[in-house]
């Protein structure tokens, strides 16, 4: 298993009349903390796509457990539990800047040959930076 924490403070634009956090957002942070995630392995997206693999998104699951307020500081965890083979499987914890749990997220991306636009495996180099966390 791989995971990596992410920590971003909420912007008053992200917000909603009720001072929450507005719910489209939270696949927003998902992003950020993906691209983050992959920025720690020495990867990124854009060296995925100049490679000719892009990772659309192929689902995406929420559960809003807390809300989360303007000029919070939030963490979070975004974790790979299965190796990756032409999908790969998020999940992702956030915290409130108590450190509680406020929200649970998945989310399937699947990786395409950017040429045929057919699934395809994930990168070699992506792999061998994996491997050796599970």
């Amino acid at each position: 298993m791989f995971s990596h924490e992410t920590k971003l403070r909420t912007r008053y634009g992200e917000t909603d009349q009720m001072g929450y956090v507005y719910y489209g957002n939270y696949a927003e942070y998902f992003e950020v903390a993906r691209v983050e995630m992959l920025r720690s392995l020495g990867m990124s997206y854009s060296a995925m796509e100049a490679a000719g693999v892009m990772m659309p998104v192929l689902e995406l699951n929420c559960k809003y457990i807390k809300p989360v307020y303007y000029d919070e500081l939030i963490t979070i965890k975004t974790s790979i539990k299965v190796l990756p083979a032409a999908r790969i499987f998020f999940e992702y914890e956030i915290f409130n800047q108590k450190e509680e749990l406020v929200h649970l997220g998945k989310t399937t991306l699947v990786f395409v040959d950017m040429i045929t636009k057919r699934p395809t495996h994930p990168p070699e180099k992506f792999m061998e930076k994996l491997a050796h966390f599970f």
